[in-house]
């Protein structure tokens, strides 16, 4: 009978996830690969970690199409592949663990005021006036963090990582709260839309791009700065993954540079990473890579993995 209880509570509790490429995953939890392959995974959302000292813990954030107001996603299927050919490895004897943390229900005062499209319509001037999503976002990682801790995980072996705007996410945590956790590992950071193709980075440089960029959003690109001088002042050991034709921040990204604790990884391949060809969702990862701001979501960036594996081993 406890046997059946059991299996009945485990049902309840964990969702497989990777039954269609559309799927998307709105929820908190553990992911667990349930094959040899760890191409199919399941969400655990029970709270448990067995030997906590033994265990190094992942917090990976999603990105979001909305910036500062509220979303109707968290995650896409397909971005968690790649940490789930992560989840299990063991460095120095510790068993990598990886959490997903859904927030895409937090708005900004400012997202919640104004809406969507007012974000991007309406000049507002800066700075930011109240509280961002950004704010909420790295104080609800901050507070997962301690859960973890006072479960009797030891802070060097906890991780905050991401994508897009959750990569963002991890730059502004760790810049500010880098001695309550590990490090951080940022993919793809970007959250004030697609700058680099917008405002033709490539083509009219740096320089002019955010000279028009100020003008056309005197609000928005002042909190982009705001957060930069955040960022640069914590100086934090992060790990950084960037591409030249990701169109959000990939050819806005050098400011990392200035940052003495960064490792910033620039992948430079178009279409190819150590001479594989990226492809991404599908049962098979069949479909080629055509959006360059979710290689970190492709079959070609398992390439990386020893790099991230050996970033978290250097921080332990």
């Amino acid at each position: 009978m406890k046997k059946i209880l059991l299996i009945i509570v485990t049902l309840i509790f964990t969702t497989n996830v990777y039954a269609n490429s559309k799927e998307t995953i709105k929820k908190d939890g553990f992911v667990i690969p349930t094959n040899k392959w760890k191409d199919k995974i399941q969400i655990d959302e029970n709270f448990e970690v067995n030997n906590p000292k033994d265990k190094i813990i992942v917090i990976y954030n999603h990105g979001s199409d909305v910036n500062d107001v509220k979303s109707k996603k968290c995650f896409w299927r397909s971005e968690l592949r790649n940490w789930a050919q992560l989840a299990g490895d063991k460095i120095n004897d510790k068993e990598i663990m990886v959490y997903i943390h859904c927030q895409g229900q937090l708005e900004g005062d400012l997202g919640a005021k104004l809406g969507k499209a007012g974000m991007w319509m309406k000049k507002w001037e800066g700075p930011y006036p109240g509280t961002s999503k950004m704010d909420r976002r790295v104080e609800g990682n901050l507070e997962v963090i301690k859960k973890f801790v006072n479960m009797g995980v030891p802070k060097k072996q906890i991780f905050m990582s991401g994508h897009s705007c959750g990569g963002w996410a991890t730059l502004r945590l760790t810049a500010k709260y880098i001695n309550e956790l590990g490090g951080g590992i940022s993919l793809m950071p970007a959250c004030f839309w697609n700058l680099s193709k917008k405002y033709k980075v490539k083509k009219v440089g740096y320089e002019k791009a955010m000279e028009k960029f100020h003008k056309k959003y005197p609000g928005m690109a002042q909190w982009r700065q705001d957060q930069i001088d955040i960022i640069k002042k914590g100086n934090a050991p992060v790990l950084i993954f960037t591409h030249p034709m990701d169109q959000f921040e990939g050819l806005t990204s050098d400011w990392m540079d200035d940052v003495p604790n960064f490792k910033r990884v620039v992948i430079s391949e178009k279409k190819t990473v150590n001479g594989k060809k990226c492809n991404t969702a599908g049962s098979n990862w069949e479909e080629p890579l055509k959006n360059f701001h979710i290689i970190d979501f492709a079959d070609c960036f398992m390439h990386y993995h020893p790099l991230i594996k050996e970033y978290i081993a250097s921080r332990l």
